[in-house]
Parts: structure tokens; C-alpha cells; sequence
């Protein structure tokens, strides 16, 4: 490796023209001999690569490897998953989170088969208007499956960039992004693109991580300019405050013979066509005594007063801008009393439970019981 040893003082700028091909040169060394073997990484399939990208957006490389398996063998290509029904979809999401990708999922596939003839489109500029397609997801798969110039810009990058040229520039800024992004083009191998991107993805993933960064091992330390001003822990800069909204959620496990109940959630809220327990929302933390009264409760139980209650679960559960706190109850309703539940909540065997895709909060209660 040539060394370079960024001194303080030296004019960014200046740095970055001199010092890109080094910097890159050293990173796809780097990436040669410590990338992570991954599944979609063996392929060029647009499709595949589509899939893995969007599954990973919000989601630990560990926990998508698994997912992305199961997704490919239930849906092996464009036509089987756009053909699919969407509760098939989000049961195979089940446990990921963030159901909103998997709904876009499907409705890019419908579009690809529409628009595009089945074919997965060959350009950035087409694939980003694809549902749940970004600049960054474009990029990814652009440079990857087609070979097309465009970089990566992500949290990983924005990390590595930001400490290597001493960007003190909030991420989350108009000017931020826009100088990391023009830095990023900068240093991208365009004969290789695809593989230059997934080398700072690893890099940022694997080296120059948020806390605890591995400055001993790094390849590019010579060019550092957080680690040469012992900065690194300070950058990148991110003044963005998120406002967190408390929800009170509680749901009732009604078990009647054989039988339990289901609700299916509508509108535009959290966990859109997903399925639950009938569930009762406040505005403020309540006791069961307290849910008695109110009138939902009146109407779902239609004047029953002789039931067994067990409260099976108390749990917190956070989303990005959001903290569900969730009581499970578990309701036994003896089967020689008539139970008419309003229209919306339907009756199944408790058997068949685990056919209909629910939130990963209620997945946490499933495995409990």
C-alpha cells in the first residue's frame, strides 16, 4: 500500500483529487481479501439482487441471509411473486419488519409484468421508478447487475466518507448529502462499479463501523482525516432528532372451544393488511378495569361477563417513530355461551393461526404461548 499521511490543515479539495484512485485502489485491495460471502452476491440476476437489496434495508445481513433464501425458493422469479396473493407476501415477510417493503415488493413485480414485459429493467433510470425503489437501491442494482456507473450512497458510505475527508457537514443537510454524494462519484471505479460498491458497503459495515471502528486494521487509516485529528468518534455529523409517539395497544386473544378471532388491519396506519387480535387503543396507559368500560369493549363482547382473563404479556415495542406499549390478554369464552363478535372479526381454528401474516409484535406474543 502507498502511504499517504494526511497532515492537518491539508485543503480537502486538494486531498480528494489527489488521493481518490489511491483511496479506492486500496479499498477494492481490501475488499478482494475481506469482502463477506454473500448468497446474492453469486449471481447477476437483477432480480435476486432486487430482492436481497430491498430485504436488507432495514435489516441485519444475518437476519436477511435467512429471509432472502425463503423468499427465493417460494418465489423464484418476477412472474411467481407478481402473481402472488399479497397475504402470501407479508406471511413470508413475517418477522422483518417494516411491512410497507414487502407490500412494494409485490407491487413493483405487478409492475415489471405490466410495464416492462417481465423483464427487469436494464437502467437506473427506469429501475428507480419501481415502488420502494430509492437512489441508493437503484444504484445497487444498476451497478451491480448492468455494470452502470452510479454510487452508493447510504448510512455506511455517509459514515466512511464523512471521516475520511472531515466532513463536518450535518448528514441529514441538503449540503451534507450533496457534498457526500459528489465525493462518492469521485471515488468510484467505474469499470467496476458494482464491485466498488459493494466494498464500501462491506468496509463500512465491517471496519469503519459506527462505534468501536477498527482504526488498527484500516487500510485506508493514511487517508483519514478523523483519524489523524482523533476525530473519528465525533463524524459523521448527525443532528437529526427523532419525535417519538407513544401508542397504548390492547389486544385480546379470545379462545372459544377450538376457535380464536382475528381482525384484519385497514388504513393507512402501521401493519396495513396485516392480521391481529381484536385490539383497543388509548390515548393513556389503562387497566384492564378501566378497558371494561369503554364501548369498543361493550360492543366486541356483546354484554358477556363471565369469561377467565389471563394477562399473558406486557411488552414495549419500538418502530422509528414510535413506541407501541402492548398488553396481550388471553380471553376463554366457555362454548356454551353465544359469542357475535362485530362484522369486521372473524372466527378460525387455532390451528390454523399460523396460515395468516401478522406484525412482528404479535409474533413475539405467538411465541410465548
Amino acid at each position: 500500500m502507498i502511504s499517504f499521511v494526511i497532515k492537518k490543515g491539508t485543503n480537502s479539495n486538494e486531498m480528494r483529487e489527489n488521493n481518490s484512485s489511491l483511496i479506492t485502489a486500496n479499498l477494492l485491495d481490501w475488499y478482494k481479501k475481506e469482502g463477506r460471502d454473500l448468497p446474492w452476491r453469486e449471481t447477476s440476476d437483477p432480480y435476486k439482487i432486487w430482492i436481497s437489496e430491498i430485504i436488507l434495508q432495514q435489516t441485519r445481513v444475518a437476519q436477511g441471509r435467512e429471509y432472502y433464501f425463503r423468499f427465493i425458493e417460494k418465489f423464484p422469479d418476477l412472474e411467481s411473486l407478481a402473481m402472488a396473493e399479497e397475504d402470501e407476501v407479508l406471511k413470508l415477510w413475517q418477522g422483518l419488519g417494516y411491512y410497507t417493503r414487502a407490500r412494494n415488493l409485490h407491487a413493483a413485480a405487478k409492475a415489471v409484468m405490466d410495464r416492462f414485459n417481465g423483464i427487469f429493467p436494464s437502467t437506473y433510470s427506469d429501475i428507480i421508478t419501481l415502488r420502494g425503489v430509492g437512489e441508493y437501491t437503484a444504484a445497487a442494482i444498476a451497478s451491480i447487475a448492468f455494470n452502470e456507473p452510479h454510487a452508493v450512497v447510504d448510512g455506511n458510505v455517509f459514515r466512511v466518507i464523512s471521516r475520511l475527508f472531515g466532513i463536518t457537514l450535518s448528514i441529514h443537510s441538503s449540503e451534507g448529502k450533496k457534498t457526500i454524494k459528489k465525493i462518492a462519484r469521485s471515488l468510484l471505479y467505474t469499470e467496476e462499479p458494482g464491485i466498488y460498491n459493494q466494498a464500501v458497503m462491506d468496509f463500512g459495515a465491517l471496519i469503519c463501523t459506527p462505534t468501536q471502528p477498527k482504526c488498527v486494521e484500516c487500510v485506508l487509516q493514511d487517508w483519514c482525516t478523523a483519524f489523524a485529528e482523533n476525530r473519528v468518534g465525533e463524524l459523521p455529523i448527525n443532528d437529526r432528532k427523532i419525535a417519538l409517539r407513544n401508542r397504548y395497544f390492547h389486544y385480546f386473544h379470545i379462545l372459544q372451544n377450538n376457535s380464536t378471532f382475528l381482525q384484519k388491519r385497514n388504513g393507512s396506519d402501521i401493519w396495513k393488511n396485516l392480521f391481529e387480535f381484536p385490539l383497543i387503543e388509548t390515548p393513556l396507559p389503562n387497566d384492564f378495569s378501566q378497558l371494561v368500560k369503554t364501548d369498543f369493549f361493550g360492543e366486541l363482547f356483546g354484554g358477556i361477563t363471565l369469561f377467565s382473563v389471563d394477562h399473558k404479556l406486557a411488552i414495549k415495542h419500538r418502530l422509528t417513530h414510535q413506541l407501541i406499549h402492548t398488553h396481550f390478554y388471553q380471553m376463554i369464552i366457555p362454548e356454551e355461551i353465544p359469542f357475535n363478535p362485530p362484522k369486521n372479526i372473524f372466527k378460525i381454528e387455532n390451528e390454523m393461526l399460523s396460515d395468516y401474516p401478522v406484525s412482528r409484535l404479535t409474533h413475539k406474543y405467538l411465541e410465548t404461548i
